[in-house]
């Protein structure tokens, strides 16, 4: 008796749920600037793939409208809609009219998607940042919102050197020189890391945390600093094999220029090609390494959400509830 009033409120909270149309998904929102555990910046597909293997949907869904918002607004669609919507996008991906979609017109949506989700994250930022909705940012506005304090000279000695190196990067990111950021200088300023004016303090900031001996190298012992204290050598070796095989990529030992760069700034273009390898793996059945429209449409469901994607995976969770009781 007692499970099956059990059963009955879990039903019912699931009614609420689809009838109400509550979030399906939780689209991660990037952080600005945020950084993984070695320095490096987080790639775009952080989190697309679980520690098992498995392919996260939000990521895809992004990847292909470009907006957080939008793949949150899609999960609510039926999927009549959500289909419609997509037939739409596609002649718009279609860039030589032939219906179809190739690998380099995917990977060119792709990358523009990522440019949009960085200019719609930025925009998230300026929005709190912005007091008086001017659509702008002065250096006031910023430190206030982020230190919680209106004085630059208020700022407490553990976050001196961060305030420095925003303030650093603030002067190159304000491109007129007027103090304020609006535009492509609050995006260049939100995410330094895929703008090529800002990539020489990236890299110098990291030479200064990083490079313990001045000799504008980093050693494997310098990448993982006090990481090494945290760990047990199996993770050791791996981050070696990592350091040695894909880091380095002349292997003297070190890193240096270019490849300190590339350690710390995910390549876009090749997360983007990753991402049209699954997407074919899983949407091109005759496997002519072309997606027709039909095909994409009847995977609509791995480019785009639908409420029947969710729908389905709520009755499973059920299901498999139902059959523990």
């Amino acid at each position: 008796m007692w499970n099956f009033c059990f059963l009955s409120v879990f039903l019912s909270c699931f009614y609420l749920i689809v009838t109400h149309g509550a979030v399906m998904h939780s689209h991660s929102q990037h952080l600005n600037r945020e950084r993984e555990q070695d320095g490096a910046y987080s790639p775009k597909d952080r989190g697309h793939l679980s520690d098992s293997g498995e392919h996260h949907s939000e990521f895809d869904h992004e990847a292909i409208l470009g907006s957080v918002k939008e793949a949150e607004e899609f999960d609510h669609l039926s999927p009549e809609e959500s289909k419609k919507r997509l037939a739409i996008l596609l002649t718009k991906m279609d860039l030589n009219g032939d219906k179809k979609i190739g690998r380099k017109e995917l990977q060119a949506w792709i990358l523009r998607s990522f440019k949009m989700l960085t200019e719609e994250e930025a925009q998230e930022r300026l929005e709190d940042a912005d007091e008086n909705n001017d659509f702008k940012v002065t250096w006031e506005e910023y430190i206030q919102d982020t230190y919680g304090m209106e004085d630059s000279n208020e700022i407490a000695s553990d976050n001196e050197q961060l305030m420095k190196d925003d303030n650093d990067m603030w002067k190159i990111a304000d491109v007129n020189g007027d103090g304020i950021l609006e535009g492509e200088e609050w995006v260049a300023f939100t995410h330094p890391e895929e703008h090529p004016a800002m990539i020489p303090f990236i890299l110098d900031q990291t030479l200064r945390e990083k490079d313990l001996d001045g000799d504008k190298t980093i050693t494997f012992q310098e990448y993982i600093g006090e990481r090494g204290r945290e760990h047990d050598k199996e993770w050791l070796h791996v981050e070696k094999q990592k350091f040695d095989n894909e880091l380095d990529k002349n292997h003297d030992g070190k890193l240096t220029g270019e490849e300190i760069v590339s350690w710390l700034i995910p390549s876009n273009d090749e997360i983007a090609q990753e991402e049209v390898d699954h997407l074919f793996a899983t949407s091109d059945d005759d496997h002519d390494e072309m997606l027709s429209f039909d095909e994409i449409l009847e995977h609509h469901d791995i480019f785009v959400g639908s409420e029947a994607t969710d729908y389905g995976d709520h009755l499973h969770n059920i299901h498999h509830f139902d059959d523990e009781l």
